[in-house]
């Protein structure tokens, strides 16, 4: 697919964007793919399965090719709502499909509540929504624990707390914060400190995802027609039962995906998921 590749400043970030063309116009809705904190390298696979249509995606504000400037708000699920639209905004061809994996669907999420109008279609695949689960408070304390574990050790620390919580089947308690730190070398990470931050996950994403809780009667109340999604291998992981919380908030029945949380992929950085499979319940849910 030809693609184009442009910039665009935005309160705090001049961001990165790629806009996949068909080589045939097809008439066909055009389509957000995005991640947070995963930049577009990570939906090569996917999008390959998405040649008749225009696809765009983007690098989040401090991910990837896509910088912080310092000169505007955190970017929190509202204000990368508002960059996503900025982006529309620029390509110009709404109103669009979305898909969102992850932080991605809880940007997507935003999106929707603030600017309803440019999204015809939006599925929200795991979208690790803290403040709708059951055990939100708890969970929330968690993932800001990930957050100053890495401000106060560095990337391996902060990286295994992460990878920990992530991983757990069903509900946290209080009990969860007690646990003893998780050794990073356990999975692989570097135990030494060397003094970097601005991770885009641990430093970001972990500071303000967790206290956002959406506007459900906006987004109940918006033209746009949204999917929660979690994967059929995901059990009772965070973001999956987060999507499922979602969907009853919103009174929606979740989609189910083939594989986990990252099943679209097919080896970017290094893992292959489902993503044949997983294209076309996509392609299905698009219509």
């Amino acid at each position: 697919m030809p693609t184009t590749t442009a910039t665009i400043d935005v309160p705090g970030a001049v961001v990165t964007y790629d806009v996949h063309e068909p080589e045939m116009p097809s008439g066909v809705r055009p389509l957000f793919v995005v991640g947070s904190p995963m930049g577009a390298g990570g939906f090569a696979t996917l999008i390959s399965h998405f040649t008749d249509r225009t696809v765009v995606t983007y690098d989040p504000p401090g991910a990837d090719r896509s910088t912080l400037t310092g000169t505007g708000p955190d970017p929190d699920p509202m204000n990368r709502g508002a960059v996503l639209h900025a982006v529309a905004q620029a390509v110009g061809q709404g109103p669009y499909d979305f898909f969102g994996s992850s932080g991605g669907a809880v940007d997507g999420l935003a999106w929707v509540q603030q600017f309803h109008e440019d999204l015809a279609t939006a599925v929200l695949h795991e979208p690790p929504l803290a403040k709708v689960l059951p055990d939100s408070d708890v969970m929330a304390a968690a993932m800001d624990d990930v957050h100053t574990t890495y401000e106060a050790h560095g990337f391996g620390a902060g990286m295994a707390r992460f990878i920990a919580l992530v991983s757990v089947q069903g509900e946290i308690d209080g009990d969860y914060l007690a646990r003893p730190a998780p050794d990073p070398a356990a999975f692989g990470l570097p135990a030494d400190d060397d003094g970097t931050r601005g991770d885009a996950l641990l430093g970001v994403n972990m500071k303000t995802m967790q206290h956002w809780l959406p506007a459900f009667a906006s987004v109940r109340a918006a033209s746009t027609h949204v999917i929660p999604a979690y994967g059929e291998d995901s059990g009772e992981t965070m973001a999956a039962r987060a999507a499922r919380a979602l969907g009853d908030e919103l009174g929606l029945e979740p989609a189910v995906f083939p594989g986990d949380h990252g099943a679209f992929q097919g080896g970017e950085y290094g893992f292959v998921g489902k993503p044949d499979a997983f294209a076309a319940r996509l392609r299905e849910l698009l219509g």
